[in-house]
């Protein structure tokens, strides 16, 4: 009888003692989060570099309103892009170390200021402290006929990494 009366005890304490909330997701990110690498082959597992950043759509904007030219820009949304160097590099004629960077752009009209930072988990470029770059280069900015709603980055077979939005092309020579 006792035996039957914690069974019933605990049962009776279970039923009402846990919440029936439901758990709350957050929907899809508007501007969802990717990543490119060299070599590009999912299969290749001895990769170089590898970026992780955020793909923010033009939706009838401008980039020069959301990449303004002549100021730091994240390159990207939400969190500032990352990149990771497994190996040492060559990045717009700089020597880079192997490492994990912030990644910067300043837009310009026929170049682009490429920025390696040292700091690391940052919310956009808003505090972005130049004191902490590693190497600023210059990459080189065209246009294309293909229309790229999403902002993208890839990887050349020769490792140059290739960043497109809208009609826009910027492209920055790395060697391993």
């Amino acid at each position: 009888m006792k035996n039957l009366f914690l069974l019933t005890f605990f049962a009776f304490a279970l039923v009402f003692s846990t919440e029936a909330a439901a758990q709350k997701f957050s929907g899809l990110d508007k501007s969802p989060m990717d990543i490119a690498s060299f070599p590009a082959s999912y299969k290749e597992a001895d990769k170089s570099v590898r970026v992780i950043y955020s793909r923010p759509q033009l939706k009838g904007r401008s980039l020069a309103d959301l990449a303004p030219e002549g100021k730091v820009w994240r390159t990207g949304a939400n969190e500032a892009t990352e990149v990771t160097f497994y190996k040492d590099a060559t990045i717009g004629g700089k020597t880079v170390k192997a490492g994990t960077y912030s990644l910067f752009t300043i837009p310009g009209d026929d170049e682009w200021t490429v920025i390696l930072n040292s700091n690391l988990n940052q919310w956009g470029a808003y505090s972005y402290d130049s004191d902490a770059d590693v190497a600023r280069v210059t990459a080189t900015a065209s246009t294309d006929d293909e229309e790229l709603e999403a902002f993208s980055i890839a990887f050349e077979d020769d490792g140059e990494m290739v960043m497109g939005w809208g009609t826009t092309r910027v492209s920055l020579p790395i060697s391993f």
